[in-house]
């Protein structure tokens, strides 16, 4: 019989508030004070407290506090990571973070997923599905990232936008829900030389 924590790793219904998951976010949420409650010089410290949280990070990569997430070891961040002031990762699942990714402030990553009736809802039961942002994204202030979606590779999501569904590489897309807008080109490579 699979335990509730295997159930909510293979993204079946499970129960939030086993005695194992719940032991597990309180451990969480333990470093996740340490690491918001740091003095602004306490950059190594800060760094220390999510290599402990983290499954897999690299050398050069950098939160801004407070930052706030459910378990910790579904993250896994690349090369050059860095995520603005307010980052919520609900990481019930799986949230997979490519090389060179840049998050603006108060991004919201949710794995988690509840029932759409009531009554199934009601019993307290939730689902998760893995979250996958490839290399060189960019995602904009205020983004919500819905479980089950990939960021294709040197996308940009614009600020505000609400990502349901899948979104290719090499594009910006903007709203609510997200839809690709147009393909980034050679052309935006000059963007600052033709302002300067």
């Amino acid at each position: 019989m699979q335990s509730e924590k295997e159930k909510m790793l293979s993204g079946k219904p499970y129960s939030p508030f086993d005695k194992e998951l719940t032991a597990e976010r309180f451990k969480a949420k333990e470093i996740i004070f340490n690491f918001n409650s740091r003095r602004p010089t306490e950059v190594k410290e800060q760094k220390q407290d999510l290599i402990q949280l983290f499954t897999k990070t690299p050398k050069r990569f950098y939160i801004e506090p407070p930052f706030r997430c459910d378990y910790g070891y579904n993250i896994e961040i690349g090369i050059n990571f860095f995520a603005n002031y307010n980052l919520t990762i609900l990481d019930c699942a799986k949230v997979t973070i490519g090389d060179h990714v840049m998050l603006g402030p108060n991004v919201a990553i949710y794995t988690a997923a509840h029932p759409i009736h009531y009554t199934v809802r009601n019993k307290h039961y939730e689902h998760a599905l893995p979250i996958t942002i490839g290399d060189n994204v960019w995602i904009g202030g205020n983004v919500v990232l819905n479980p089950g979606v990939t960021i294709g590779a040197n996308t940009v999501i614009g600020s505000g936008s609400v990502v349901t569904k899948d979104i290719p590489s090499n594009v910006i897309a903007v709203g609510n829900p997200c839809k690709v807008k147009r393909e980034i080109t050679e052309e935006d490579k000059d963007y600052f030389n033709s302002k300067a």
